[in-house]
């Protein structure tokens, strides 16, 4: 098989693919490059392709780089000041309880 043939990646990986190079066009990065990061993150996600040879279900593919959002989100409010994440639990635990009482009144 020679290199860049994609012929082993499901339907899945392909629009997979295509969506995340979109993605990465509309960031303004040049198509050749969008392309080459979207396969690379699909490799990275799934490890390459999944098609199997003959009868049966190729292998699942998870979502690995998708998961990648809560690190990042975890490491940002650990470094905002403890009054900043108290001032905003509290207003989120007011919006919460508002809702929840025009709830009940509907």
């Amino acid at each position: 098989m020679p290199r860049g043939d994609k012929s082993k990646y499901t339907d899945k990986q392909e629009r997979k693919a295509e969506h995340i190079e979109e993605s990465y066009e509309n960031k303004g990065v040049p198509s050749e490059e969008a392309e080459r990061r979207a396969w690379a993150t699909v490799n990275k996600d799934d490890g390459g392709g999944k098609r199997t040879g003959g009868s049966g279900a190729g292998k699942t593919t998870g979502h690995p780089a998708a998961h990648r959002g809560g690190k990042l989100g975890g490491a940002a409010a650990a470094a905002r000041p403890a009054g900043d994440r108290s001032a905003a639990a509290k207003k989120g635990a007011a919006t919460r309880k508002r809702h929840a009482e025009e709830r009940s009144r509907a």
